[in-house]
């Protein structure tokens, strides 16, 4: 444990005047627990509140503050009853409107009064207005102004601007009068060299800017105050992730000398040769496997880059020595896929070894008997691949000796449940190989995934040709119907994906099978097949199987097809309404095609007119297939916290800093890590508990 000095000092909100429990427990339900949270509240942008403007300098859609006399004041019957008020300085009027209104504040604005208030010029029925200004009576002319820029926080629901800037400032006035104590750090070094502030004079400043504080510089987060409070949450980021990775490393793990003889059988009966990235994934994984401790890797793959069978090589040498290995994905779908491809590659070498080893299988729609046949195959050891979805975290389920865990496209699932499956170990950590055709731009992979060693298979299997990808409207979809017949009856496969039109998978369900309807009297020729998320397993089994075996020539179909499916024949893919969709997920479904070796197409057929952000989105999809191009532009269009799942701890936790605008302090960050880590390892605990509270377990994830 630290020295206690190094831990801030925590006073309960009820210290602060006008704060009582019930207020408390309202901040509280925000995560806002004591004068140290409420502090680290900052606010998102600045008000100049500093200086009465002339009303006749005024122009629309900017804010000011105006001081004048009440000239006129009624209340209008129109569509909507309204109090409008006419104020007047020196230089000119302007009416100030109000369709929420007391009769006590009709009162206050008698003829004469004087009145300042603060709020956006627009033009009205009578020149300019300000709707809803806020406002005070003035008593005295020469009532002194705001002193700072006045502070805009994020705000909940009862909790109002000014009771929040009256309780930060109390809470700093505490602060600088000691009452409770903010620890200093960051070696004074470091705040030398960097020319920063210390903690308590940039909170003090962000929430209290000078009048004559730089408003562009602190709205784009470039502030050297602002910079002090992102390099210290980064680093306990930072520090978290570098923990967990020392913590890992003390944990023992299954230890693989040599690859077996599965793995050799299994590459022997490819039709293909592995690519020369596969190979140098594999070894990486070989000699993570080697090593004492637990395998944490992550190997990132565009789609159709082969990760499948990286996985399976992965699995073959554990099976071999006795362990068992979980691969876990996020659909039933994907699972499906993977216990097809694992069943085709290890049944006939478990009945050639002829040991009773078995593939198991589990969903939540696995129930009754058969569940209870499958908990008990892997609890006494007898199931060596056990292949299915968040199933597999459930607590009735009891692993006999787990070596190795796949998780596949991993940032679908949330960090409890990957602490969950870990934990399911009894005596050996297993070994975790982390999956995703979502390639992770370098800034996010050093933040989220700092505690991970990245593979990148970087190169697709010989004679792949670049999807030719093609942007059209709605209102061409009768030559579309057209072009799908004439390339299903050359004799190759087609995919028609109809996207989320609510909220609601029945309606998506019922927006395919109505497509599919359609689309079945249009093309009497084709043999057209459905599948969609509420069809039995066994179903979308079947459909799919009917698919790769070119028994259907059209497959109609929701997102369930996303990631996973893999039928080389079929190489045109019509996605509709593509303007609902994100770019890693329009990527995925695109890898449906372009898996043989015949040029492929891809046509989003988008609904008029677009918007801003979709147009960029279906421009980028149509310029590039490079995965890894394509998410870092998702990044700048989405935000990091969309792009790796909301569920992702981390990212979401980051309260100052901003992956995206801050990403490049990544690399000074990892080595003021290094440096605390190594010369004052005694800060280490501190930094991570103020900024990371109780998340920070979930690092080992």
């Amino acid at each position: 444990m630290p020295p206690k000095t190094l831990i801030d000092k925590h006073l309960a909100l009820t210290q602060l005047k006008g704060v009582g429990p019930k207020l408390a427990l309202q901040f509280a339900d925000w995560g806002i627990h004591d004068l140290v949270n409420l502090l680290f509240h900052l606010p998102f942008r600045y008000e100049d509140r500093t200086r009465v403007t002339p009303i006749a300098t005024m122009h629309p859609q900017q804010t000011y503050v105006v001081q004048g006399f009440v000239r006129s004041s009624q209340i209008l019957f129109g569509k909507r009853r309204s109090l409008s008020v006419r104020i007047q300085d020196q230089t000119g009027s302007i009416g100030l409107r109000f369709y929420h209104f007391t009769a006590a504040q009709k009162n206050q604005f008698a003829d004469g009064a004087e009145i300042r208030c603060y709020g956006e010029a627009r033009r009205g029925a009578s020149g300019l207005e300000i709707y809803h200004p806020e406002y005070q009576i003035i008593a005295n002319s020469d009532e002194v102004l705001e002193e700072n820029l006045t502070p805009v926080y994020p705000a909940t629901e009862g909790i109002s601007q000014s009771r929040l800037r009256t309780m930060i400032s109390q809470a700093l006035e505490m602060l600088a009068a000691d009452k409770f104590q903010l620890r200093e750090l960051l070696p004074a070094s470091w705040l030398q060299e960097w020319q920063l502030p210390s903690l308590a004079q940039a909170l003090q400043y962000l929430h209290q800017p000078p009048t004559e504080a730089n408003l562009a510089q602190l709205e784009a987060g470039q502030h050297p105050c602002q910079r002090r409070l992102i390099l210290e949450e980064l680093l306990a980021h930072q520090l978290s992730m570098h923990r967990a990775r020392l913590r890992v490393k003390q944990e023992r793990a299954p230890h693989i000398q040599f690859m077996g003889p599965s793995q050799q059988k299994i590459i022997d009966g490819l039709p293909f040769t592995p690519t020369d990235a596969q190979k140098r994934v594999v070894e990486e994984i070989q000699f993570d496997l080697n090593q004492p401790h637990p395998m944490l890797r992550l190997v990132q793959g565009d789609v159709g880059s082969g990760k499948t069978l990286v996985a399976a090589l992965t699995a073959a040498p554990m099976v071999d020595e006795g362990y068992q290995v979980a691969i876990m994905a996020p659909t039933e779908i994907l699972a499906e896929q993977h216990l097809l491809n694992f069943t085709q590659w290890f049944e006939p070498l478990f009945k050639e070894q002829n040991e009773g080893k078995k593939i198991a299988w589990l969903t939540g729609k696995v129930k009754g008997k058969a569940r209870e046949k499958v908990l008990a195959d892997i609890a006494n050891g007898e199931a060596k691949l056990i292949i299915g979805t968040h199933a597999l975290f459930q607590d009735d389920v009891d692993f006999h000796n787990l070596g190795l865990a796949i998780i596949d496209e991993q940032h679908r699932f949330g960090v409890h449940q990957r602490l969950a499956l870990r934990g399911k170990c009894k005596e050996l950590a297993p070994h975790q190989l982390i999956m995703t055709a979502t390639p992770i731009p370098r800034t996010l992979a050093m933040s989220a995934y700092a505690d991970l060693d990245v593979s990148v298979i970087d190169e697709l299997p010989k004679g792949r040709i670049p999807i030719n990808t093609l942007v059209i409207s709605n209102q061409r979809r009768q030559e579309i119907v057209q072009r799908i017949n004439e390339v299903c009856q050359g004799g190759t496969q087609a995919y028609w994906v109809c996207t989320l039109i609510e909220e609601s998978e029945s309606l998506q369900c019922q927006a395919a099978e109505v497509t599919a309807q359609q689309l079945t009297e249009a093309l009497p020729k084709l043999r057209i097949g459905l599948i969609h998320g509420r069809m039995k397993a066994a179903e979308k089994v079947d459909i799919m199987q009917r698919f790769k075996n070119h028994e259907l020539d059209l497959l109609v179909a929701t997102t369930v097809i996303e990631v996973g499916v893999d039928v080389p024949n079929s190489n045109l893919i019509i996605i509709e309404n593509p303007e609902r969709l994100g770019l890693a997920q329009l990527h995925q479904l695109r890898g449906r095609v372009g898996r043989g070796n015949q040029q492929s197409h891809c046509v989003l057929l988008y609904q008029a007119p677009l918007g801003e952000v979709s147009k960029q989105r279906l421009s980028v999809m149509r310029e590039s297939t490079d995965g890894f191009y394509i998410a870092e532009q998702d990044l700048l269009i989405r935000g990091p916290g969309e792009l790796l799942g909301t569920r992702q701890t981390g990212l979401q936790q980051l309260s100052v800093a901003d992956l995206e605008r801050d990403g490049h302090l990544l690399p000074q960050v990892k080595a003021m890590a290094e440096q605390l880590v190594a010369q004052h390892p005694q800060h280490v605990d501190a930094i991570i508990k103020r900024w990371m509270g109780n998340t920070e377990q979930f690092a080992q994830a």
